[in-house]
Parts: C-alpha cells; structure tokens; sequence
C-alpha cells in the first residue's frame, strides 16, 4: 500500500538525516559548491538567482549562492512576513556572510524586511524526495508550487542527496515538476 505524502515525508527526512550524518564534515565541505557546467550552459549571464538557506540535512546552497555572485549575478533568498504570508523573494547581498539575514518566521534566515524584493529567473529549491523525472516531493506547505505556478517560465533545479532520490511520488494537479535536479555524484534532467 502507497504511503501518504505525510508518512512519506517522515521516512525520507529519516533516510535524509542518517545520510547526512554518515558523511564525515570534511566531504559535506566539498559539496555543491559549483553547479554541473550543463546546467550553466542553461543559465543566462544577467539571471537573477534564487536560492534557499538550508535547513540542517537539506543540500546545502550556500556554495552556489557563493559561486554566482562572484559569477556576477544577484543572489535572491526566499523571505515571508507571517507564516501564513505568501513566500517572495528578496535581494541577498552577503553570500560569504550572513550579515543581511535576519530568522524568518519558520526559523529560517532570511534577508531583512528593507532588502530589495526581486523575481528570480532560476530557482534552485530544497526537497524531500525526487524521482530521476523531476517529480519533488517538498515540505509539506506549497509555498514553491505556488511560486512557481504565480510566476512560469522559471527554470526550477532541486539540490538533493543521492538519499532522497524515489522511485515513484504520490503528486497532484499543482506539483510542479523540477527542470533538473542535481546530486553529489549525478544531474538529473538537463545533458
């Protein structure tokens, strides 16, 4: 019998944090700090980049947000005002820092209230589970379907481990499939 996305959610951040856990810091500190050269073929020179402050087993993109602002491009980071607020987007000036972070209302660092709001062009977003098709199963809370759905044409790229790649995913109508989805040892999507 399928399992609820919720169940689901609970066995895949298990396999998440074991994964994470059994890597030693120093191969964590070598990871994703430049994105697959095929994906940057895909990527215009002016792309406004969005990202995300990671959570403590999510991939981690700090790296990337690292790698293209020294590439030249303008760094955006989700930001929500309540909880129940829909998510934006504002300008994140301090890759190599986190001068311009303030904790949102999920407990998560985003910029300040007076950072610029900005539309990013490429989203680069956490997960729970993939499928080799792009298929993501997120957290739980729609704000990056609802994003992307509000906002097409956005080129949408997973960061995940190798852990939470699936089979199969239970979806619905509004579960936006990722454009590519991109592994420590693998990119999925995009040749």
């Amino acid at each position: 019998m399928p399992q609820s996305k919720t169940e689901l959610r609970k066995t895949l951040r298990k396999t998440r944090r074991e994964h994470v856990a059994a890597q030693s810091d120093a191969i964590r500190a070598l990871l994703f700090h430049r994105p697959p050269a095929p994906l940057l073929a895909k990527i215009g020179h002016d792309a406004v980049i969005g990202l995300y402050s990671a959570a403590a087993s999510e991939a981690p993109a700090g790296g990337y947000a690292q790698f293209f602002q020294e590439a030249g491009h303008t760094i955006a980071l989700p930001a929500f005002t309540a909880a129940n607020a829909p998510m934006t987007f504002r300008e994140h000036t301090d890759p190599f820092g986190s001068g311009d972070l303030e904790m949102g209302p999920f407990d998560i660092a985003q910029p300040g209230a007076d950072a610029r709001e900005i539309l990013p062009d490429v989203l680069f977003v956490p997960l729970v589970g993939f499928t080799a098709s792009g298929e993501r199963l997120g957290q739980g809370g729609g704000h990056y379907d609802r994003w992307l759905t509000e906002h097409p044409g956005r080129m949408a790229i997973g960061l995940a481990w190798d852990a939470q790649l699936c089979d199969t995913l239970p979806t619905e109508p509004h579960d936006i499939v990722l454009d590519a989805v991109v592994t420590p040892t693998r990119m999925y999507g995009i040749s």
